[in-house]
């Protein structure tokens, strides 16, 4: 039962409570380039474990600090490895549920197919299932995965959008919450026209579902502003979440703070400025200043 009313719980602070999701997913690719920007080379890791270890004690620190608090966030999207590991010997999760009332989520996509008429599919998920039952025994609410769409392409765009809900109803099924995430480049040329494309194909497939399933999406801040409004009002859908895309911050929350009722899923931009040599004190207070400026973004 404990279980139940802790999904009971979490659903509905995703559903109404007031904050953002902090994306604290990068995987094996992106894991050196976050490491770096936090200022900590190449040099100082051998392997793929040394890696992961040095990448989790910086996910504990900015989720141990004090500025990283419920008030402000509502989940946080965690990477495999990170689930699998521990904080002050809880399974990070709970950590984050039990310690922080912050809700877990998990990234479960295997990066990004090849570029085919002007998008990148998700690469096929071969472990899902396995994946999604450890999730479960870790007391995991949700998942995120991303595929990336780089040109205003009908079918490309709906074939996206057709991978992802049928996925994202696997994930449904095994009793996880799918944050669908396809992500518009920010710097494709047509990227208005892609978002019109998008929004007719989430729309379609979000017709098709049956009124129990709940999903939410991840979508980059639009060109036009309140253009997901539709969205959010759909029963089908639990949160609309944006992604910073490659935006820095401050223009990241200037964008968003435009589009009501859009709430941050930022990774990139929650941990701008971060290092790993500044002192406990310096890292809380530019963590705060960060977190609260995108908090104040996602009410707006």
């Amino acid at each position: 039962m404990k279980n139940r009313e802790r999904y009971i719980a979490q659903l509905n602070r995703m559903h109404s409570g007031k904050g953002f999701i902090a994306a604290l997913d990068q995987s094996g690719g992106s894991t050196p380039k976050a490491l770096a920007q936090y200022g900590v080379q190449e040099s100082s890791y051998t392997n793929e474990e040394e890696m992961y270890t040095l990448v989790h004690e910086m996910r504990t620190r900015i989720i141990k600090s004090p500025a990283f608090d419920r008030e402000y966030i509502l989940g946080a999207i965690l990477f495999e490895n990170t689930m699998n590991r521990k904080i002050d010997d809880q399974w990070t999760a709970d950590y984050l549920w039990e310690k922080k009332s912050i809700v877990p989520f998990l990234k479960v996509d295997k990066g990004l197919a090849d570029l085919a008429n002007g998008v990148q599919l998700m690469k096929p998920i071969s472990n899902l299932d396995e994946l999604l039952t450890q999730a479960i025994e870790r007391n995991v609410f949700g998942t995120k995965m991303r595929s990336v769409i780089k040109e205003a392409n009908a079918k490309g765009i709906s074939e996206v959008v057709e991978q992802q809900f049928t996925v994202g109803l696997q994930i449904f099924e095994k009793g996880l919450i799918p944050i669908i995430e396809p992500e518009v480049d920010i710097y494709s040329v047509d990227k208005e026209e892609s978002e019109e494309i998008l929004k007719k194909e989430i729309l379609k497939q979000l017709s098709s579902l049956s009124k129990d399933v709940k999903v939410m999406l991840k979508l980059s801040i639009p060109t036009k502003n309140d253009f997901y409004s539709e969205l959010m009002s759909n029963p089908n859908v639990l949160r609309v979440v944006a992604l910073s895309g490659g935006y820095a911050q401050e223009e990241a929350n200037h964008k968003l703070a435009q589009n009501h009722g859009l709430i941050a899923s930022f990774s990139r931009a929650l941990s701008e400025g971060l290092t790993v040599g500044q002192s406990d004190d310096d890292f809380n207070t530019k963590l705060g200043k960060s977190i609260k400026g995108i908090y104040v973004a996602s009410i707006a």
